[in-house]
């Protein structure tokens, strides 16, 4: 083997690791696209909705925890924040 040869052998492997016939058989298929981008950004929304649930129900009951320890005037407020959004339940 020469130069050039071993030169295009390596390249021909560097491809084949980087999954290149993947990547253009998906960037040229429109439906693969659309459906990969709808799948993820499904993916995305679910995550989002569970992850802000998730945190605003730990926010609420910190700060009904803060509201038992009767702090004057922070007490007030966030009592007050905490009716508010569990009214609106």
């Amino acid at each position: 083997m020469n130069g050039k040869e071993k030169l295009i052998n390596n390249i021909i492997e560097m491809l084949e690791k980087g999954n290149l016939q993947e990547i253009i058989y998906i960037m040229g298929s429109k439906k693969e696209i659309i459906k990969r981008n709808l799948i993820a950004g499904i993916s995305r929304g679910v995550g989002i909705g569970i992850g802000v649930s998730i945190i605003s129900a730990m926010l609420i009951s910190f700060l009904q925890r803060i509201v038992t320890l009767n702090i004057p005037i922070l007490g007030e407020y966030i009592s007050d924040i905490v009716s508010i959004v569990e009214k609106s339940k």
